[in-house]
């Protein structure tokens, strides 16, 4: 039976399961409007997914061919997945931040070979030892390596700042990179229908999350050489979020919650934290692959598989961006693979 909890107020939460993945499931939001049911996300594209998507609209006492429109908080398959099977069944509207959207254009143009070369160069430029290099150089048509290669392309445009075209409903953008660059929260500025204390409700995606960190990592891009700063991104779009003062937290993993403004003390303390023990490992050079194997992650090193290795690594990148930005740590000209160091 599909895993269907009601909010309240015309907005109810269908558990969609992420296939081999610690999280366990995508909280993919149904919201009632004047014109059909609206999903705030929709899950990863598998058939279990798909099934529990389908049978929780069913238990939500609407049907996947009703689906008015879909609102995407941001690009990642858990996510994005089912978007094109659900507008496929429906007719339905996908909107999207236009930074993810540019994303989404250019995973659908670039072969996977392509993007297996990027990841072996950037990791090579990291210091990874070439045992771990050689399985992305080895398998250059490896599709599979890549959950929804083929994404839904999105039809409208999220405008922070702006409404959404969500008739009866006050739902507005608000835009909050970190995790992605195109990221979006969701606040739909209604009274909470419970009468907690607040403004509104806040759909958060992964962007604001109860006992976990959300990862940020570099924004991949093998035609973009500029250089930007996901962690300073996130952190500011953190402050914005907690003044918002949301009376409860939807958001896309694990639980709905209250109190933002601690969630986000707690989680701007955990990156403060980590930029001050990650500086106190750069008294010697390091590169980016020492700096990840030295960091404290949920396991030892030992035991991350590849791919969360490869997380991991561009998590302690964008870390280190961080304290370069602030002034903190420099890299060392000439070093290859390129080594920092705190100032």
């Amino acid at each position: 039976m599909p895993q269907v909890t009601d909010h309240g107020g015309g907005v109810r939460s269908v558990e969609v399961p992420i296939p081999d993945n610690p999280l366990g499931n995508t909280l993919v939001y149904v919201v009632d409007t004047d014109r059909g049911p609206v999903l705030i996300d929709t899950g990863w594209d598998d058939p279990a997914s798909w099934d529990a998507l389908t049978d929780g609209l069913v238990a939500c006492g609407t049907a996947v061919a009703e689906v008015h429109g879909v609102v995407i908080t941001h690009h990642h398959p858990d996510h994005h997945g089912l978007s094109a099977k659900v507008r496929e069944a429906s007719g339905a509207w996908v909107a999207m931040h236009a930074a993810d959207i540019s994303i989404v254009r250019r995973t659908r143009e670039t072969k996977p070979g392509r993007w297996l070369a990027y990841m072996a160069d950037k990791l090579t430029a990291a210091g990874a030892p070439e045992e771990h290099v050689a399985p992305l150089r080895a398998a250059p048509s490896a599709r599979s390596r890549f959950p929804g290669f083929s994404p839904a392309l999105p039809d409208r445009e999220i405008v922070p700042g702006e409404l959404l075209d969500l008739a009866g409903r006050r739902l507005r953008a608000i835009w909050t990179p970190g995790h992605t660059p195109g990221h979006v929260c969701l606040h739909l500025e209604e009274a909470h229908p419970a009468q907690l204390p607040g403004n509104g409700r806040l759909f958060s995606g992964d962007h604001l999350l109860p006992r976990i960190t959300p990862h940020i990592g570099l924004y991949e891009d093998p035609d973009d050489d500029t250089v930007p700063d996901p962690l300073g991104d996130y952190l500011d779009s953190l402050e914005r979020i907690g003044s918002l003062e949301p009376a409860e937290v939807l958001p896309a993993h694990l639980h709905p919650f209250i109190d933002a403004p601690s969630r986000v003390r707690e989680l701007l303390a955990h990156h403060e934290d980590r930029l001050t023990s990650l500086l106190s490992l750069l008294s010697t050079p390091l590169t980016v692959w020492q700096v990840a194997e030295r960091m404290q992650w949920n396991r030892p090193w030992a035991d991350i598989p590849y791919g969360s290795r490869n997380i991991a690594v561009s998590e302690a990148e964008a870390h280190l961006r961080r304290l370069v930005k602030l002034g903190s740590a420099e890299a060392m000209t000439g070093s290859a693979p390129v080594t920092y160091v705190a100032v």
